[in-house]
C-alpha cells in the first residue's frame, strides 16, 4: 500500500512543479503575491475599524497614519495591479486553449486564500451586515429599525449613512448575520471573518454554474470561467469586501443552470434563496418562466402528445408552479426569522448612495450646473430636485425596458437568459444607485457566451475600470481626476494586453520587435459559436 502511495504523491508533486512552471502557473503565483499585498496593505488602508486594538497591540497602528498610511495604500494598489496582471495573462493562455477548466479552478483558492485573512477591502458593507445581525438577534426588527437602535461596538463601525437605515436584505441574509453575531458576539474581527466565509458557497456556486451556463449558451467553460470568477472585480470586492452578492449572484446562476438542464422546480427554489439573501436575484424568475415553457413545448412535440396547450394556458401553468414554489421559500424564511416583508420596502434606502456610476446621477449633474446660472437656490437644494426628476425619469424607462426585455427574449432559452443579462445591465445602469460589484450580477450570465477577442478586451478594460475607481477605504476616487485618469489608463492597458504581451512596447525598441514576436504575442480571436437549432 504505501508504493502506490508514495509513486501517487511523487507523481501530484511532478504535476503541480510543471503547472507551476507553466505561463499560466506563472500567473497563479502572480495573483497569489498580489492577494498577498493587498491582504498586507489593507490592514493600514483597508476599511479598518476606527479602534484596532489588534494593530495596536502588536505596534502596527502606524500603518493607519501618516506616510504608514501612504506605504500601506502604495501595497494595496501594487497587488492589485499584480492581480490584474496575473488575470490578463491567464485570459490570454485562457482564450488560447491552453488551460484546463480545472487548473482555472485549483487559481481560485489560491488567490482568494490571503483575503480571507484581510481586513474589509474597498467598502464597509461588512460592518452593517454585522449590525444588522445583531438587531435581529437582540430582539429588533431590522425592516423596523436602523443600527442605531442597538449601539455598541458593531454600530461604531457602520458607515453614517447607514446607522438609521433599515436592512434591504432579505430574511436569509438576516439569519446568517444573526447567527455570526450569535456566535461571534461583538467581536468584530471574528464576526467578519466568519461572515466572509458564508460567502463561499456562492463562490463555489459559481465556479459550478458558470461551466454549465456557457454549455448551453455557446460558449466556452474555462473562458467563462476565468472572465466570471477570476475576475479581480469579483474575487476583491465580493470575497475581500465581503459582499452578499457573492451568496446571491452564485444562488441566481446555480438555479439558472439547474432551470437550464430541465430541474425547473429546483432551480427556481434554489433562485428564491437568492431572493431571500438580495432581491436583486428575482429579475430572473420571470425569464425562467419562459425557459420552463420552452422545455414543456419541446418535450410535448418530442414525445407526441398531441397539439400544445394554448400559450396563455401553459404560461398561467408554469408561471403558478413557479411562484408557489418561490413563496414557500420566502414564507418559511420569513417565519424563521420572526419577519415580515419589510425589507421590500427598505429598498429605497440605497437611494441615499450618489455617484457617477448611475445614470440619473450623470444626467442631473449638467442639468444642476446649468439651472444654478439661472436660479437664486442654492446648488444642494436645485441639486436634489433635479436629481429627484432624473430618478423618476430613469425608474419609469427602467420598467419599460424590463417589461419590453422580458417580452421580447422569450422564444428560446438562450434568448431568456441573455434577456435576465439585459435586464441587470438596464437596472444597474438605470437604478438611483449603482456600484462597481453591481456589474457582477449581468458578468455572470454574460461569460456564458461567445464572445469575439474584441469583446473580451471591452469586458476587461471595464472590469479594470470598474475595480480601480473606489479606494481601498471604500471612499470614491470618481471625483479626483488623476485617480479617474489613472485608472482609465491602466484598463486600457489591460485591455490591450488581452491581445499583446507589451501593448505598450516596453521590453524592446521597435526595431528589436520581429515577425515572430508578434506572432507569438498575438491572441488568436475567439470563434462566435452560434446556437444550435435546439436552442
Amino acid at each position: 500500500m504505501s508504493l502506490p502511495t508514495r509513486s501517487s504523491a511523487r507523481s501530484t508533486a511532478h504535476t503541480v512543479s510543471l503547472f507551476l512552471r507553466s505561463p499560466e502557473g506563472h500567473a497563479a503565483l502572480l495573483g497569489f503575491l498580489g492577494s498577498l499585498m493587498i491582504t498586507f496593505g489593507g490592514f493600514g488602508a483597508g476599511s479598518v475599524r476606527k479602534q484596532d486594538p489588534l494593530l495596536e497591540s502588536a505596534h502596527l497602528s502606524w500603518l493607519r497614519f501618516g506616510h504608514g498610511l501612504v506605504l500601506s495604500t502604495v501595497v494595496v494598489w501594487i497587488g492589485v495591479i499584480l492581480m490584474i496582471t496575473a488575470w490578463v495573462r491567464l485570459g490570454r493562455t485562457t482564450i488560447a486553449g491552453t488551460v484546463s477548466l480545472n487548473e482555472l479552478r485549483a487559481i481560485v483558492p489560491m488567490w482568494i486564500g490571503p483575503l480571507l485573512f484581510a481586513v474589509p477591502m474597498f467598502s464597509r458593507d461588512a460592518y452593517s451586515y454585522l449590525a444588522q445581525g445583531a438587531l435581529l438577534r437582540d430582539g429588533f426588527d431590522p425592516y423596523k429599525v436602523g443600527p442605531v437602535a442597538n449601539p455598541g461596538v458593531l454600530l461604531d463601525n457602520v458607515s453614517n449613512v447607514w446607522t438609521t437605515t433599515t436592512a434591504p436584505y432579505g430574511p436569509i441574509f438576516l439569519l446568517l448575520g444573526r447567527g455570526i453575531t450569535t456566535l461571534t458576539g461583538d467581536n468584530v474581527v471574528a464576526g467578519t471573518m466568519l461572515l466572509r466565509l458564508t460567502m463561499l458557497p456562492g463562490l463555489a456556486l459559481m465556479m459550478w454554474a458558470v461551466p454549465h451556463l456557457a454549455r448551453h449558451l455557446g460558449g466556452k467553460p474555462a473562458v467563462a470561467l476565468w472572465l466570471a470568477v477570476l475576475n479581480p472585480l469579483v474575487l476583491i470586492h465580493l470575497i475581500g469586501g465581503v459582499h452578499n452578492e457573492m451568496l446571491m449572484v452564485g444562488l441566481m446562476a446555480a438555479g439558472i443552470a439547474l432551470v437550464l438542464e430541465h430541474h425547473h422546480v429546483s432551480g427556481i427554489v434554489v433562485v428564491a434563496i437568492g431572493v431571500a439573501i438580495k432581491a436583486t436575484a428575482g429579475i430572473a424568475l420571470p425569464f425562467i418562466v419562459w425557459i420552463w415553457m420552452v422545455h414543456e413545448r419541446d418535450r410535448r412535440a418530442e414525445k407526441g402528445e398531441g397539439p400544445l396547450p394554448h400559450p396563455a394556458t401553459l404560461f398561467l401553468k408554469t408561471a403558478s408552479l413557479g411562484v408557489a414554489a418561490f413563496a414557500f421559500v420566502l414564507a418559511v424564511a420569513s417565519a424563521l426569522a420572526h419577519v415580515g416583508i419589510g425589507w421590500l420596502t427598505a429598498l429605497s434606502g440605497s437611494a441615499k448612495i450618489i455617484n457617477w456610476l448611475s445614470l440619473p446621477t450623470i444626467m442631473a449633474y449638467p442639468v444642476t450646473l446649468f439651472a444654478s446660472w439661472f436660479t437664486d437656490v442654492g446648488p444642494v437644494q436645485t441639486g436634489q430636485s433635479i436629481l429627484g426628476a432624473t430618478r423618476m425619469i430613469c425608474a419609469a424607462a427602467l420598467v419599460i425596458v424590463l417589461l419590453a426585455t422580458w417580452w421580447r427574449y422569450r422564444n428560446s432559452e438562450r434568448e431568456a437568459v441573455l434577456g435576465i443579462m439585459i435586464a441587470f445591465v438596464a437596472i444597474v445602469i438605470l437604478s438611483p444607485a449603482a456600484l462597481p460589484w453591481y456589474y457582477s450580477w449581468p458578468l455572470a450570465l454574460g461569460a456564458g457566451f461567445a464572445m469575439s477577442t474584441p469583446t473580451l478586451m471591452f469586458l476587461v478594460g471595464m472590469s479594470t475600470w470598474l475595480m480601480l475607481v473606489f479606494q481601498p477605504d471604500g471612499s470614491i476616487g470618481l471625483y479626483t481626476f488623476p485617480h479617474v485618469a489613472a485608472a482609465t489608463f491602466v484598463a486600457v492597458v489591460a485591455a490591450l494586453s488581452l491581445r499583446r504581451v507589451d501593448p505598450l512596447r516596453l521590453r524592446a525598441t521597435p526595431g528589436e520587435v520581429t515577425e515572430k514576436s508578434i506572432v507569438d504575442e498575438s491572441v488568436p480571436e475567439a470563434p462566435v459559436v452560434a446556437p444550435s437549432a435546439s436552442e
